[in-house]
């Protein structure tokens, strides 16, 4: 859980002086060890209860749930057995994710170049089963094409320019998640009609690719995209980027929203249910799938022209 946890992206890439030292743990073992602690609370104990309980050090225990330490399988299994834990997929979930060890990501050649966050942000994106994503000005970075994201990122601040094509890459990996789209994997994407206008100086041929990508991308089983068409009233969509992961049980939605100075994610319930209600206040807005694929073809053939 991340509700402890709420985290800021201060930038998805992250300057050398800047940059802070990795986290021992990975953000899926920091996970299992708020949920472990989840559990003792709901039991009622206190840390030193659950430490007689389980006949584990109260030092230790508390070194635990702080993720200072990293906790074991059989760590797992014996709080849980302490705090009378009877969901037995929910106990193989939480030991599976505590034994994760960081730096076993894909992302791990790439970690000098992000902010530990985004990193986060990145292994719990993958994990998801259920993505929900929006942007009010841009093609959401999941459905962009190596050109489109070329573009944006390349001009988005001088400063990467070094970094430009290693944070394509990033961007591009991130889509694996895609390739599972219909195999226990759902994705909804909310783009906006005003990204279909954007004029990159290139004749339309990086827009000419993108709409064609997203035109296959909804095609594909376990993909939605709708447009939300320029008539819309700008209330809908308004509040920049946003993106909505579901995981398998027992673990909570994660809510990601974006911001000029990189955003942050939250497992915060309160703040994951307004999140989530002002994409479904979209969604309302947004043309059907049939009519977003007209309306897409239309701007492919205005861009051919």
């Amino acid at each position: 859980m991340l509700r402890r946890m709420t985290q800021t992206r201060a930038t998805e890439a992250q300057p050398r002086a800047t940059r802070r030292k990795l986290p021992a743990l990975s953000v899926k073992a920091r996970r299992a060890a708020a949920m472990v602690t989840a559990w003792r609370e709901a039991a009622g104990l206190t840390l030193r209860e659950a430490s007689e309980g389980s006949a584990i050090d109260f030092t230790r225990l508390s070194r635990l749930e702080k993720a200072k330490y990293h906790m074991g399988e059989g760590d797992v299994l014996r709080l849980a057995s302490a705090y009378k834990i009877t969901d037995p997929v929910a106990v193989r979930a939480v030991a599976a994710a505590a034994e994760t060890p960081p730096g076993s990501s894909w992302t791990a050649s790439y970690a000098r170049h992000l902010s530990q966050s985004f990193v986060d942000f990145i292994e719990l994106e993958g994990d998801a089963q259920r993505l929900r994503l929006m942007h009010p000005v841009v093609v959401p970075g999941l459905l962009q094409t190596p050109g489109y994201a070329r573009e944006l990122i390349g001009r988005s601040q001088e400063q990467l320019a070094e970094r430009a094509e290693t944070l394509v890459a990033v961007r591009l990996g991130r889509q694996e998640v895609l390739s599972r789209a219909g195999k226990g994997v759902e994705l909804h994407a909310l783009v906006h009609e005003a990204a279909l206008h954007a004029h990159l100086g290139d004749g339309g041929t990086v827009m000419s690719d993108q709409v064609r990508h997203l035109l296959d991308l909804g095609s594909r089983p376990g993909i939605t995209v709708q447009v939300v068409p320029l008539s819309t009233h700008p209330a809908y969509g308004s509040n920049g980027g946003l993106t909505l992961l579901e995981f398998a049980h027992p673990w909570a939605p994660v809510a990601s929203v974006d911001s000029a100075t990189g955003g942050k994610h939250t497992e915060d319930p309160r703040e994951v249910e307004v999140l989530a209600a002002g994409f479904d206040f979209t969604a309302s807005a947004a043309l059907p799938v049939d009519q977003s694929r007209e309306l897409l073809k239309t701007h492919l053939e205005r861009l051919k022209a």
